[in-house]
């Protein structure tokens, strides 16, 4: 990994001068009031839009979390994984099998709570990326993606194999609806309204995949920022000086792993919430296939290896576009043609954002992160004396 291909975290802070001091100061919490006007509008939005782009906000999230485990391992600890499909699976399965109820004949269910049974998602999800680790600490660069990506045809197996446990790939099953303290997060319980805009199952679900996101983007960067992210980054840049100033290699890659594995879980299990429905794989292209694997790899590369809110950046067009596109196409009547040479929402997100990483391994190896990072330094160089 370059060094422009991680976030600013890495780059140790330089001795400032008392000028310089209060500026980084006011830049700090510029920044800090512009995260909070954006928590804002989040919280504001499901007061404007209806249920189709609130539902095509709650795809982008699920990316977000995604992608935000992805930059983890590939941009703090330099660990190429292309098995991201698989824990989504993973996570998504452990959900729906964990609050699935205990009555039905045809598949395994424990009847948990459903906030419990998320909680067991993510960490069935990173049990699994731990069982990984020990093939993470041998192998590295595209030798440990090849590696990586055999869980993605794992996954395949498992999820048309243990019809028990998925249902199958001809009807799949249903999740348990989401609950937290008894409040549903359906059409079913107390009628609530805010500023006359009754809150239903798409404004519920909306405020939950925020709540996941916010939590998600808040650990990553305490993580990174901490001794964790210090030796995820030591051992990326040399593993022999990490071993040297006291670093476990081993460790480190292993809970880099398992770190990012509990991201993927997450985000499984919010994907059966939005599709409402558990449904394995009938090929390895499908919604927990290659395609999925390499599409959160090009988030984390748009928006910058390490990066953080750089992952965000990168769901936001990868996952979004899809979205965007086919919303407008319905009103517009753009993409109606039929067949295997039409052009689609799906398809013409695939150019653009394969169109985008191009451009970011050309020009900015960095990606969007280290654009916004040169704006931000641009904006507080001070002006030459003349």
């Amino acid at each position: 990994m370059s060094d422009q291909a991680v976030s600013e975290v890495d780059t140790p802070p330089s001795k400032a001068g008392p000028a310089e001091k209060p500026r980084r100061s006011r830049t700090s919490l510029v920044r800090k009031v512009a995260w909070l006007a954006l928590l804002v509008v989040l919280l504001a939005l499901p007061l404007y839009l209806d249920a189709a782009w609130l539902k095509a906000g709650q795809y982008m999230m699920i990316g977000a979390v995604g992608a935000i485990g992805l930059t983890l391992v590939v941009g703090q600890a330099g660990q190429l994984s292309l098995a991201h499909a698989f824990f989504l699976l993973a996570g998504g399965t452990a959900y729906t099998v964990l609050s699935g109820p205990t009555s039905d004949e045809r598949v395994i269910g424990f009847g948990l709570d459903p906030a419990l049974s998320l909680l067991g998602a993510v960490a069935v999800a990173a049990l699994l990326g731990l069982a990984f680790a020990p093939v993470a600490g041998r192998l590295r660069g595209i030798y440990l993606g090849v590696a990586s990506l055999a869980l993605v045809f794992l996954g395949l197996y498992f999820g048309q194999s243990a019809e028990e446990l998925t249902g199958g790939t001809s009807t799949g099953r249903t999740p348990a609806s989401f609950s937290l303290f008894g409040f549903p997060f359906t059409n079913d319980g107390p009628e609530i309204s805010l500023l006359g805009v009754p809150i239903r199952q798409a404004e519920r679900m909306w405020y939950l995949f925020l709540l996941l996101t916010v939590l998600a983007f808040v650990i990553a960067r305490s993580a990174v920022r901490g001794r964790v992210g210090r030796s995820w980054r030591a051992v990326r840049d040399n593993e022999a000086a990490a071993a040297v100033m006291g670093v476990s290699v081993l460790r480190a890659k292993a809970g880099a792993f398992a770190v990012s594995s509990a991201y993927g879980g997450l985000a499984g299990a919010m994907t059966v919430l939005w599709f409402d429905i558990l449904k394995p794989d009938e090929s390895e292209f499908g919604t927990y296939g290659i395609n999925v694997s390499i599409a959160y790899l090009a988030m984390v590369i748009i928006g910058g290896l390490g990066s953080v809110p750089g992952a965000l950046v990168g769901a936001l067009i990868v996952n979004g576009l899809p979205q965007v596109l086919a919303l407008y196409s319905a009103d517009l009547g753009w993409f109606s043609g039929t067949g295997d040479g039409a052009l689609t929402p799906i398809l013409v997100s695939s150019f653009v954002y394969g169109a985008a990483i191009i451009l970011v391994v050309l020009f900015e190896p960095g990606g969007l992160a280290a654009i916004g990072r040169r704006l931000t330094r641009s904006r507080r160089q001070p002006p030459e004396e003349s």
